[in-house]
Protein backbone atom coordinates (compact mmCIF):
# COMPACT_ATOMS: atom_id res chain seq x y z
CA UNK A 1 0.00 0.00 0.00
CA UNK A 2 3.15 2.66 0.09
CA UNK A 3 2.97 4.83 -2.61
CA UNK A 4 5.96 6.73 -4.03
CA UNK A 5 6.30 9.31 -6.27
CA UNK A 6 9.52 11.45 -7.47
CA UNK A 7 9.17 15.10 -8.53
CA UNK A 8 11.56 17.98 -9.73
CA UNK A 9 12.93 19.12 -12.69
CA UNK A 10 13.59 17.36 -15.52
CA UNK A 11 16.37 19.47 -16.93
CA UNK A 12 19.10 21.13 -15.29
CA UNK A 13 22.28 22.70 -16.28
CA UNK A 14 26.10 21.39 -16.02
CA UNK A 15 27.56 22.12 -12.95
CA UNK A 16 24.01 22.92 -11.63
CA UNK A 17 22.72 21.21 -8.58
CA UNK A 18 19.76 18.36 -9.14
CA UNK A 19 16.97 18.61 -6.75
CA UNK A 20 14.22 15.71 -6.73
CA UNK A 21 11.84 15.17 -4.08
CA UNK A 22 10.37 11.76 -3.49
CA UNK A 23 6.51 11.89 -1.67
CA UNK A 24 5.48 8.74 0.45
CA UNK A 25 2.19 7.85 1.22
CA UNK A 26 0.94 4.95 3.10
CA UNK A 27 3.72 4.84 5.27
CA UNK A 28 5.92 7.06 7.44
CA UNK A 29 9.56 7.97 6.80
CA UNK A 30 9.65 8.11 10.65
CA UNK A 31 8.38 4.84 11.28
CA UNK A 32 11.36 3.17 13.22
CA UNK A 33 13.42 0.79 10.94
CA UNK A 34 12.45 2.11 7.23
CA UNK A 35 14.85 3.79 5.32
CA UNK A 36 14.30 5.43 1.91
CA UNK A 37 16.22 5.28 -1.18
CA UNK A 38 17.28 6.89 -3.47
CA UNK A 39 18.40 4.89 -7.19
CA UNK A 40 18.89 5.75 -10.87
CA UNK A 41 19.13 4.54 -14.39
CA UNK A 42 21.46 5.60 -16.89
CA UNK A 43 20.54 5.19 -20.44
CA UNK A 44 21.32 2.23 -21.74
CA UNK A 45 23.18 1.31 -18.08
CA UNK A 46 21.67 -0.71 -15.09
CA UNK A 47 20.58 0.04 -11.84
CA UNK A 48 22.95 2.59 -9.64
CA UNK A 49 22.17 3.15 -6.03
CA UNK A 50 22.50 6.40 -4.53
CA UNK A 51 21.76 6.18 -1.19
CA UNK A 52 19.31 6.37 1.65
CA UNK A 53 18.10 8.30 4.88
CA UNK A 54 16.69 6.25 7.47
CA UNK A 55 13.67 6.84 10.04
CA UNK A 56 15.88 9.20 12.69
CA UNK A 57 17.24 11.31 9.69
CA UNK A 58 20.95 9.18 9.07
CA UNK A 59 22.30 9.02 5.55
CA UNK A 60 24.30 6.39 3.83
CA UNK A 61 25.56 7.04 0.53
CA UNK A 62 27.30 5.33 -2.39
CA UNK A 63 31.18 5.92 -2.47
CA UNK A 64 30.80 6.95 -6.01
CA UNK A 65 28.63 9.73 -5.13
CA UNK A 66 29.28 10.15 -1.69
CA UNK A 67 31.24 13.67 -2.30
CA UNK A 68 27.80 14.90 -4.31
CA UNK A 69 25.32 13.43 -3.07
CA UNK A 70 22.96 14.77 -0.20
CA UNK A 71 19.76 13.27 1.05
CA UNK A 72 17.50 14.90 3.42
CA UNK A 73 13.80 15.13 4.78
CA UNK A 74 10.73 16.92 5.75
CA UNK A 75 8.95 14.87 7.88
CA UNK A 76 6.12 17.37 7.78
CA UNK A 77 5.25 16.77 4.58
CA UNK A 78 6.64 13.20 4.49
CA UNK A 79 8.88 13.62 1.78
CA UNK A 80 12.93 12.85 1.21
CA UNK A 81 14.52 14.41 -0.97
CA UNK A 82 17.87 14.13 -2.91
CA UNK A 83 20.60 17.12 -4.16
CA UNK A 84 23.44 15.83 -6.45
CA UNK A 85 25.63 19.08 -6.87
CA UNK A 86 27.92 19.81 -9.89
CA UNK A 87 26.04 17.42 -12.46
CA UNK A 88 27.42 16.72 -15.76
CA UNK A 89 26.27 15.17 -18.82
CA UNK A 90 26.96 11.44 -17.36
CA UNK A 91 24.26 12.22 -14.68
CA UNK A 92 21.54 11.95 -17.22
CA UNK A 93 19.28 8.98 -15.73
CA UNK A 94 15.98 8.17 -14.80
CA UNK A 95 15.64 8.87 -10.93
CA UNK A 96 13.48 6.59 -8.67
CA UNK A 97 12.46 6.72 -4.96
CA UNK A 98 12.27 3.61 -3.39
CA UNK A 99 11.77 2.18 0.13
CA UNK A 100 13.19 -0.69 2.45
CA UNK A 101 14.35 -3.47 0.86
CA UNK A 102 13.73 -1.84 -2.24
CA UNK A 103 10.00 -3.19 -1.84
CA UNK A 104 7.82 -0.11 -3.37
CA UNK A 105 9.19 2.23 -6.22
CA UNK A 106 8.64 5.57 -7.26
CA UNK A 107 7.21 5.78 -11.15
CA UNK A 108 11.10 7.40 -12.18
CA UNK A 109 11.26 10.63 -13.38
CA UNK A 110 13.45 11.26 -16.52
CA UNK A 111 16.43 14.00 -15.14
CA UNK A 112 18.96 15.48 -18.24
CA UNK A 113 21.71 17.46 -18.04
CA UNK A 114 22.40 19.57 -20.68
CA UNK A 115 23.08 23.50 -21.17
Amino acid sequence: QVQLQESGPGLVKPSQTLSLTCTVSGASITTNTYYWNWVRQPPGKGLESIGYINYSGGTSYSPSLKSRASISRDTSKNQFTLQLSSVTPEDTAVYYCASSSLRYWGQGTQVTVSS
